[in-house]
């Protein structure tokens, strides 16, 4: 490293290195991720819908929606790797290098080790894989809340950069580290493979895990007015009631948080509105027109006294008779 021209201690050189090295290991990683998923998913068999299938539980979704959801993910993603090489502005750059970092290209490389952990049904390794994918992801978002907010003045970081890894966090919360979860403690429903129900698990332990997520959701929505996280947990909710059959517990909240996701991002945004109207009216404008009060000045000559007061003299005198002397 001495014999570089570049002083690699100095943090804009820093940056730099770890900016340009972003720039290659984030499109790779996703990459691998993408071609592992469509092996995984398409090419092997069973495959990773098929393996889903053949251990049903009460929160399993519908196929085809989680499907859609990934690929949405994937083309945010690749947005992202086009903001690393497009990006210009300081704030962008600093977000994209302190704000996620290293964290992403992990979680791609988690997710691609995952899929083959599934297909297998090394369950047990696959929900780790998903406990530390889930860590990464929390750990990101976390410190974009935090230090790199989203913001009106760059949109482009806000759907390139905030909504991917919001849209990924939802997955791994409301869905795939229960499910890999649930599978791995045989909270499955007794259903042999080609064959009719035999029995069903227990509902409830789907019942509290699509009540609480949810819950968490409906919370950061209202709260945030985050249009990210209410678009994603309606449509996890959507994968999991069209997938039937399910425990009525599960399918009537789920349905039940898909409307009221959307009802509470509606309700937050009005009060929102409605707060800052009644805060604009209830300012007191205290607007001064610049002129003194003309009690104050007197005009030297009786045609300025007539005029109007104040006519730039000095203040106004108290004459000695009117204190009875």
């Amino acid at each position: 490293m001495d014999g570089l021209p570049l002083d690699t201690s100095h943090p804009a050189v820093r940056d730099y290195l770890a900016l340009i090295r972003l720039q290659v290991l984030t499109p790779l990683s996703l990459l691998i991720n993408i071609a592992t998923i469509i092996v995984c998913a398409v090419l092997v068999n069973p495959s990773i819908s098929g393996i889903s299938t053949r251990h049903p539980t009460s929160i399993s979704p519908r196929p085809m929606v989680i499907a859609v959801y990934v690929a949405a993910i994937y083309v945010g993603q690749i947005g992202y790797c086009m903001l690393l090489v497009l990006a210009r502005k300081e704030e962008t750059k600093k977000t994209l290098i302190k704000g996620v970092g290293l964290s992403l290209v992990l979680a791609n490389w988690v997710m691609a080790i995952w899929a083959i952990s599934w297909v297998f049904e090394w369950f047990l390794a696959a929900t780790v894989l998903q406990g530390i994918l889930l860590l990464l992801l929390l750990y990101s978002n976390i410190v974009l809340l935090i230090y790199h907010k989203p913001t009106s003045e760059r949109p482009f970081d806000t759907m390139l950069i905030h909504a991917p890894l919001r849209f990924f966090l939802v997955l791994e919360i409301a869905m795939m580290f229960p499910l890999g979860l649930f599978i791995k403690l045989g909270l499955t429903d007794g259903i042999p493979v080609g064959g009719a129900p035999t029995e069903y698990a227990n509902p409830w332990p789907g019942f509290g895990v699509v009540l609480g997520t949810n819950l968490v959701g409906l919370l950061v929505v209202a709260t945030r007015r985050d249009i990210v996280w209410c678009v994603a947990a309606t449509w996890i909710c959507v994968s999991i009631w069209s997938m039937k059959p399910k425990p009525a517990p599960v399918f009537i909240t789920a349905i039940l948080f898909t409307v009221l996701h959307p009802l509470s991002l509606l309700a937050s945004y009005l009060y929102y509105l409605f707060k800052q109207r009644r805060e604009g009216r209830g300012r007191v404008a205290l607007g001064g027109d610049g002129e003194e009060h003309p009690g104050l000045y007197r005009s030297t000559t009786r045609a300025q006294g007539n005029g109007a007061p104040g006519g730039g003299q000095g203040p106004r005198e108290v004459d000695a008779e009117a204190w009875g002397s």
